[in-house]
């Protein structure tokens, strides 16, 4: 009580306050608030410097560019890997080396690659060129049959009071498309006449990056537990609890996705495969395994993955549609109502409207990469502003002497 009270005494009384020891100068700082702002124009100033000297930061770039793909592939692999080291750890109490651990995950991994590149994958490259082959036929019944249903609506005497030729509007669409489409291709083949060295350069450091996973995921799993207190050491002391805190957090929320949206997007195509095989249509499985694919990304994925079955649909017959939109809709309720909240929980308590800005945003700033990293990186932003802000709050009510405005923390 007596450091209470002797530390309420050192607070600034209003009216005698000098600009430094107001109330809201005071909380931000006092005097380092101006240290803190110097330093920022001076970080502000040597970013617009190096700015100007761009060359500078390329070997940072190519750096980010090489390690990007097998890095974030091995993280993945060291999430759904360390589930089953840990087990063994714990089974057989320390006893058994983890380097022979990860060596017998990484031949029962291998074996089960193996088994389903013989069985599935011929399977699915049939039927993957059956529909590339196939899918002009459909699109081209698909057209037809629009026209068709538009000619036989009473839309037909809407578009011809304003004197629309749908007819014609379908048909330029399918010319521009076919145009298109021989263009792409004729440009596709000629960079690929003129940029082979390129092609074949970009095709090497894939390789080599994916070659690199491996011995990276080794030593994640081997290693990757102390990494935390490696970090924590950095800090001082002092914030060292609060810091270990924060990476608890961040580690359970990517863990929490990576596993649970691989285990969801399982789900969704083990019931749609089935779902399509039950209603008899073409090429259920290799649907189901691109709506597996596709959901992955949260939200828009089912909804790009139905489009080629939506087309196959329609062109088999209407009943099909229907039954089709049936499917997808029992399987879109059994996800959202049963297996996403029983697999992921409410760990990553994300609203879905700020799911599809985050997956809109980083898919525009960095391609398909932020599409599937944007949710990740989101929620570790998430965890780390909760906890700053969380500190703010701590210190706001460190200098309110009204119990009323304090935070609730």
């Amino acid at each position: 009580m007596e450091r209470e009270k002797g530390f309420e005494d050192r607070l600034p009384r209003e009216g005698t306050a000098t600009f430094f020891q107001t109330r809201f100068i005071h909380f931000l700082g006092g005097k380092n608030l101006l240290f803190l702002l110097l330093a920022l124009l001076l970080a502000g100033c040597i970013i617009f410097i190096f700015n100007k000297v761009s060359f500078i930061f390329y070997p940072l770039k190519v750096l980010f560019e090489v390690v990007i793909l097998p890095g974030v592939l091995a993280i993945i692999g060291y999430y759904l890997l360390r589930p089953f080291v840990r087990l063994a750890d714990k089974s057989g109490k320390g006893k058994v080396p983890r380097s022979l651990v990860i060596l017998i995950l990484y031949v029962i991994v291998a074996a089960l690659m193996t088994l389903i590149s013989l069985l599935v994958y011929p399977f699915l490259r049939d039927q993957f060129t059956n529909l590339v082959q196939e899918f002009p036929t459909y699109f081209m019944k698909f057209i037809e049959t629009t026209v068709s249903s538009l000619n036989n609506s009473k839309l037909e005497g809407l578009f011809g009071k304003y004197d629309f030729d749908y007819d014609e509007f379908l048909s330029d669409i399918t010319n521009d498309l076919v145009t298109t489409t021989k263009d792409t291709f004729t440009n596709i083949a000629s960079s690929v006449a003129t940029g082979i060295t390129g092609f074949v350069s970009t095709l090497t450091s894939i390789l080599l990056s994916l070659v690199t996973v491996p011995f990276i995921l080794f030593y994640l799993l081997y290693e990757g537990e102390k990494l935390p207190r490696f970090i924590l050491r950095i800090f001082p002391p002092r914030a060292r609890n609060e810091v270990g805190q924060v990476l608890k957090e961040m580690d359970k929320q990517v863990s929490s996705y990576i596993l649970g949206q691989i285990l969801v997007s399982i789900c969704i195509g083990v019931l749609m495969t089935i779902g399509f095989l039950i209603i008899g249509l073409d090429y259920a499985f290799l649907l189901g395994i691109l709506a597996m694919i596709t959901s992955v990304v949260p939200y828009l994925g089912p909804a790009i993955a139905i489009i080629p079955a939506l087309v196959i649909a329609i062109v088999t017959s209407p009943m099909m549609l229907v039954y089709l939109i049936i499917v997808w809709t029992v399987v879109q309720l059994v996800e959202g109502k049963f297996i996403t909240p029983n697999i992921m929980g409410k760990s990553l308590s994300i609203h879905p409207i700020t799911i599809i800005f985050v997956l809109l945003t980083f898919g525009s700033l960095f391609g398909v990469a932020g599409v599937i990293l944007g949710i990740p990186a989101y929620a570790l932003l998430k965890v780390l502003v909760s906890h700053l802000f969380g500190l703010v709050k701590k210190r706001y009510n460190r200098y309110e002497r009204d119990q009323e405005n304090r935070y609730d923390l």
